[in-house]
């Protein structure tokens, strides 16, 4: 089975503001040509401002949202209870528990105080 990913909002701004050189932009690159995830979080931090550059709009068209469901929710009441982290982040990390997604984030202090997600840097890759 083919891995599938759900990208953070830190990496696809660090894509597209091209902060991303070498083996990491090649992977993250590679990632968004196979329609990733995105939570409806990362959708909203996305598009949340008044000037919205034309690449983070095709990208969030392109990728697969992943709303909020009574699983996502209870999921994400769980792990608030077990770790301190931002709502959002909870939300996302619930998102890739339960449809089995790698998580691509910089963010790892955070995530990873969650039992079962399962992360990936890309900044680490060489």
């Amino acid at each position: 089975m083919e891995k599938k990913y759900l990208i953070d909002t830190n990496v696809i701004i660090d894509f597209t503001g091209n902060r991303l050189t070498g083996a990491p932009k090649a992977f993250v690159g590679e990632v968004i040509d196979s329609q990733p995830y995105i939570s409806v979080i990362n959708k909203i931090e996305l598009l949340g401002f008044s000037v919205v550059p034309i690449e983070i709009i095709e990208f969030t068209d392109s990728s697969q949202v992943v709303g909020l469901n009574e699983e996502i929710v209870d999921l994400t009441i769980s792990i608030r209870k077990r770790a301190k982290i931002k709502l959002p982040d909870a939300i996302i990390a619930s998102t890739c528990i339960l449809l089995g997604l790698t998580l691509i984030t910089r963010n790892e202090d955070d995530f990873g105080k969650i039992e079962g997600l399962s992360l990936l840097n890309p900044w680490t890759l060489a």
